[in-house]
């Protein structure tokens, strides 16, 4: 059943003809490389947004990643918060993705390419996700969703490609960090991908640390919890981020979940 959705999913990358792959480094863009170069070869290119909304660490990764699949990588700088997004409206990612996909489809047109394709896949219709509707409206193709390919299906094709990023954690930008409404500052940026890169290196893969002004609230995955109940671990962990700049840490007893700033969000807004 897997492997007929993949092929089904190489025959829309080929009716395509050629692609430039929005390439972020995570499961889901590299799985999608991947395919779109089994499918199109050297009609493909990869093209990743370096801005102060990702850790540089990710775009270090997706260097290495598209090295290794052997496709053209281009790189779109985006340099300084947009002032649509100031202040971190809740429809930020609909704004964003609206300036960044219009600056992706002029590089794709520029260089020949017909169409821009992204990673969104079949599960993400199931969360609060502004940004598709920009995607939609710019006529971004998003071949893993078209073709219902879920994360789990994706993971296991991708082991099953010899991709290292099978089971690589899920990561968004910077931005889903801070609360709405929050203005947006690139040292706050800085302070909480140095905090996440620390957790990260003393062995917690899947985390978050959301900042509330001087308070860091850190979410791991519920198993990992166990590992943070320990006196020593919790002074240093506490020590560290307050080296980087917040005044305040807390664990948050929930755990890591996808998007938990949109928790506040009403309901059906």
């Amino acid at each position: 059943m897997i492997n007929d959705k993949y092929k089904t999913l190489i025959s829309y990358l080929k009716a395509l003809g050629s692609v430039v792959v929005a390439f972020s480094g995570g499961v889901d863009s590299t799985f999608l490389l991947k395919a779109a170069k089994e499918a199109l070869g050297e009609k493909t290119a990869a093209l990743t947004v370096v801005s102060p909304y990702i850790p540089k660490w990710e775009i270090e990764e997706a260097k290495e990643l598209v090295k290794t699949i052997g496709v053209r990588h281009e790189f779109l700088q985006v340099p300084v918060i947009m002032d649509e997004i100031k202040f971190n409206p809740e429809d930020r990612c609909y704004l964003c993705k609206k300036a960044i996909f219009t600056k992706i489809s002029s590089f794709a047109k520029e260089n020949g390419y017909k169409y821009v394709v992204d990673g969104t896949n079949f599960d993400d219709i199931k969360d609060y996700r502004p940004g598709l509707r920009a995607l939609k409206e710019l006529d971004i193709k998003s071949p893993l969703l078209q073709n219902e390919l879920t994360k789990e299906e994706i993971r296991k094709l991708s082991k099953e490609l010899g991709l290292k990023t099978w089971d690589k954690p899920p990561y968004a930008c910077l931005l889903s960090r801070i609360p709405y409404g929050t203005e947006i500052k690139e040292e706050e940026l800085r302070k909480i991908e140095k905090s996440e890169r620390y957790l990260m290196d003393i062995g917690l893969k899947a985390v978050r640390v959301r900042a509330h002004g001087d308070l860091a609230r850190i979410e791991v995955p519920k198993e990992d919890l166990d590992k943070l109940f320990n006196k020593e671990l919790l002074s240093e962990v506490t020590q560290k981020l307050k080296s980087f700049g917040f005044k305040y840490v807390s664990l948050d007893m929930e755990g890591y979940r996808t998007g938990s700033l949109n928790e506040t969000i009403e309901k059906g807004k």
